[in-house]
């Protein structure tokens, strides 16, 4: 990679930061629009880390839950983009299935966030087991996450959306999918 291109993608990931700093002071609207300026500029087809982060944050700029979905769908979409190699185990060629791949080390961090926003958005959206199949997923894959402020912030939102879930009035305690 030429000198040029790592500064330019450097310039597109500030430009996401920037536009986090909106949103973090309340600004959603600006956000949303620079946010929204650089997904147009980027595509569909861009960068998959440079996707990724971009929709993982539009997601957080979406007054309407169905919107923040589709966005964090997008979000979760490119960083199985980012996933290494041939995977192992029973999927594959041969059986109909696309084989299973690892993400790569630097993604591991990202999917217990991307799985439990995607869990809080189908709670929203009240579709209570899609929330657990994702909230399952971010609690599994949680043992990516190191002993920090972000790795502790991580564990505790999803231990706090379990007993959220776990509480929900009307529905019968159910032991989430990875306890049954």
């Amino acid at each position: 990679m030429t000198e040029q291109q790592e500064a330019s993608e450097d310039a597109v990931m500030t430009r996401i930061g920037q536009a986090v700093i909106l949103l973090h002071a309340g600004d959603r609207e600006e956000a949303r629009n620079r946010l929204g300026e650089i997904w147009q500029e980027i595509g569909e087809a861009g960068d998959s880390l440079h996707r990724c982060t971009l929709a993982h944050y539009m997601a957080d700029a979406q007054d309407d839950p169905a919107d923040e979905l589709a966005w964090d769908l997008r979000a979760l979409t490119a960083a199985d983009a980012l996933r290494d190699g041939p995977g192992t185990g029973d999927d594959g060629p041969g059986n109909g299935r696309p084989a299973l791949r690892e993400p790569r080390p630097a993604m591991r961090v990202f999917y217990p966030s991307l799985h439990l926003s995607l869990a809080t958005d189908y709670l929203k959206l009240q579709r209570p087991e899609a929330a657990r199949v994702h909230l399952a997923r971010a609690r599994a894959a949680s043992g990516a996450l190191a002993d920090d402020g972000y790795g502790n912030g991580v564990r505790a939102a999803i231990a706090r959306l379990e007993r959220r879930l776990a509480a929900e009035p009307g529905a019968r305690p159910r032991p989430f999918p990875e306890q049954s």
